[in-house]
């Protein structure tokens, strides 16, 4: 029972030097040393870290600001020259069937040539035949003259 006298007497003076929140000269030195600490922190650490974020976030939304835009301008390029080339296949299309319808043109021409030489050649051909058969003819009937003069000779010999 002692011992247990003496650890109360101890509790008791404990208790009586102060508690937890003892209000004398400590509390406003450990609150001035907060404060300074605070500060200290503010200034050395968090000001600094928090400069670092905000310009590494200002350069993110300046990128993302400046992608966006070059985004919509290369959108723009796209249609432009998608329209760009439309146009140049509609031209060249075209142009095809043109050329085509000349291709067309010139090779009915040459056609009409060919068939108008070939006709010519062929009546060319007539008259020679003709000709060379009148020449024959004539030939024939001088010979047969010539063959009735003959004949004729022989007969009145005999």
């Amino acid at each position: 029972m002692f011992k247990f006298q003496i650890l109360l007497s101890q509790i008791s003076e404990v208790e009586s030097r102060g508690g937890l929140f003892d209000f004398n000269a400590t509390l406003p030195l450990m609150a001035l040393q907060f404060l300074g600490l605070t500060i200290a922190l503010n200034f050395f650490f968090y000001k600094p870290v928090s400069n670092v974020l905000d310009s590494r976030e200002e350069y993110i939304r300046n990128s993302l600001t400046s992608a966006s835009a070059t985004l919509v301008k290369a959108n723009e390029l796209t249609k432009k020259y998608e329209s760009n080339l439309a146009e140049s296949r509609k031209k060249a299309q075209q142009i095809i069937k043109n050329a085509q319808q000349d291709a067309q043109l010139v090779v009915s021409e040459k056609i009409r040539e060919a068939q108008t030489d070939a006709e010519q050649l062929l009546l060319n051909a007539y008259q020679e035949l003709n000709t060379q058969k009148e020449q024959a003819l004539k030939s024939l009937e001088v010979q047969v003259d010539i063959l009735s003069e003959q004949i004729k000779n022989k007969l009145l010999e005999n």
